[in-house]
């Protein structure tokens, strides 16, 4: 196994790179196709998702992976190398192996146990599959992935130490109170119609809201949304194209989007018109009140010497406010889920307007407190690794075990041919008896060296034996082959 990830996630990069390095659907699809026909990759697949972009493959050289790998993330990323570069990590064999089974079970999430990465890995796996760039490697592994994040969820209280980032941002636009308490008798707009989406008009539902709109480039893509949202009792639901986005901004009191789109959905100017004021008038700042000590003299040396990013000097301006915050309530409150933004990050800048982004999220999350169980999953991913680890190197060397067994029946068959030319009067009793008597002898002489080979080559380090298997018993390594695609290319084999 030469398992290799590289990627970049809420971890190791800035919302703002983030964003920029987004997939779409068929740059996913492009990225498979182009590292497959890399040297040095034999199968992939690509985890893409708002908080994260991974590149898995199966590698034969692992610096040669290294530079391929990250040199295809930033060609169909549109960031270039040098600047992705310090932003990526690399994972190899069991940690690659420890990594995946860590992220499905939540622990890598922003939201520390959420259970929509699932969704997503099984997504990633079924695009592989479709484009057969996902082999034995890599669908064994995601396959295990899900069943590891299934087992944490089932078998300890994960569930309690995080829930899901529509719920959690929901939370933090609430602002304290509760979500139910806070939803009660709100108008919800819910731009997008796809698996975020559609979580995050279930959950407003289930909140209490009295009416939720979807808005969706696809027409019949938000009207099913609705006709599901209907079926689960929501009193009104409607759905309405982009175009009639405007109007509805006026009306609602929370707004959640997340699309695929790759420029802004809401600007800033558009939501200070749905509150009926002019964006620059609105936000031309009155002299600003005092900062603390230390706050104006730090953002001033970030702009200074040039090394402040648009998104930390956003949040520097936040903390050293320009205007007095708004005395009242938030009249508009938004949510936006999408990577690259759906929403003008300018828009919190209005008054009467709340809005929570990725960005924000990452922060807050980065302050919430863990659970006890999430020790429990460590222990569980710890054990998975190891049980993945032992069973890939055993099966490397079945194709060996099968292929010298092979080899033994085949030589069992031809001594019992020679044994007919020179005893032909044997009638069939005897020489049934002959061949289960030569049949035995070589099952028991291959039994134990076969078993003790398979342990010993699912021990770490273990990848030896087969090679030596082969040499000792002069095997054809084209017989060998020929039985791992044979396993390979079973329709049963890994169907869980």
């Amino acid at each position: 196994m030469s398992l290799l990830v590289v990627g970049l996630s809420h971890r190791s990069a800035p919302v703002s790179v983030l964003e920029r390095a987004s997939l779409a659907v068929e740059a996913r699809t492009k990225l498979l196709q182009d590292t497959l026909a890399a040297e040095p990759a034999t199968e992939a697949a690509v985890l893409a998702t708002c908080n994260r972009i991974e590149l898995y493959a199966d590698v034969d050289k692992f610096h040669a992976g290294v530079a391929e790998l990250s040199t295809l993330l930033a060609q169909h990323s549109g960031v270039g190398l040098d600047e992705l570069t310090p932003y990526l990590y690399v994972h190899y064999e069991d940690r690659a192996v420890h990594h995946l089974f860590s992220v499905a079970c939540g622990l890598d999430s922003m939201v520390v146990g959420e259970g929509q990465i699932l969704g997503q890995i099984k997504d990633a796996l079924a695009l592989g599959q479709e484009l057969h760039t996902a082999g034995r490697l890599l669908n064994d592994l995601f396959q295990q992935a899900l069943r590891v994040g299934k087992r944490a969820h089932s078998e300890t209280g994960i569930d309690r130490a995080g829930q899901s980032l529509v719920t959690f941002g929901l939370e933090q636009l609430a602002d304290g109170d509760e979500v139910t308490a806070w939803a009660a008798g709100k108008r919800a707009l819910v731009i997008g119609a796809g698996s975020m989406s559609s979580l995050a008009a279930a959950t407003l539902a289930r909140a209490g809201v009295d009416e939720i709109v979807v808005a969706n480039r696809t027409r019949a893509r938000a009207d099913r949304l609705v006709e599901i949202l209907g079926q689960a009792g929501v009193p009104t639901a409607r759905a309405v194209a982009m175009a009639d986005v405007a109007d509805e901004l006026t009306r609602a009191d929370v707004v959640v989007s997340c699309t695929g789109a790759t420029g802004l959905v809401l600007t800033a100017e558009a939501v200070a018109g749905a509150l009926g004021v002019d964006f620059e008038t609105a936000t031309q700042a009155p002299e600003a009140p005092a900062a603390a000590p230390g706050e104006l003299d730090q953002h001033a040396a970030w702009v200074e010497n040039g090394s402040a990013t648009a998104a930390a000097q956003d949040r520097a301006v936040r903390r050293v406010p320009v205007r007095p915050a708004a005395t009242g309530p938030a009249r508009l409150h938004l949510l936006d889920l999408a990577m690259p933004r759906d929403i003008d990050g300018a828009a919190h800048r209005v008054d009467g307007v709340r809005l929570v982004d990725i960005e924000s999220l990452a922060e807050a999350s980065a302050d919430a407190p863990m659970a006890a169980d999430v020790d429990q999953v460590r222990t569980i991913v710890a054990d998975e690794v190891a049980a993945f680890g032992a069973a890939q190197r055993a099966a490397h060397i079945t194709p060996t075990v099968v292929a010298l067994r092979t080899m033994a029946a085949d030589v069992v068959a031809g001594e019992i041919a020679r044994l007919d030319g020179r005893l032909p009067d044997l009638d069939e009793k005897q020489r049934a008896e002959i061949t289960q008597t030569v049949r035995r002898v070589v099952d028991k002489l291959l039994h134990a060296p076969t078993v003790r080979v398979k342990q010993l080559a699912s021990e770490p380090g273990g990848a030896g034996y087969a090679d030596a298997l082969r040499e000792l018993f002069d095997l054809d390594p084209q017989t060998v082959a020929a039985v791992s695609r044979a396993d390979l290319n079973d329709p049963n084999r890994g169907r869980s």
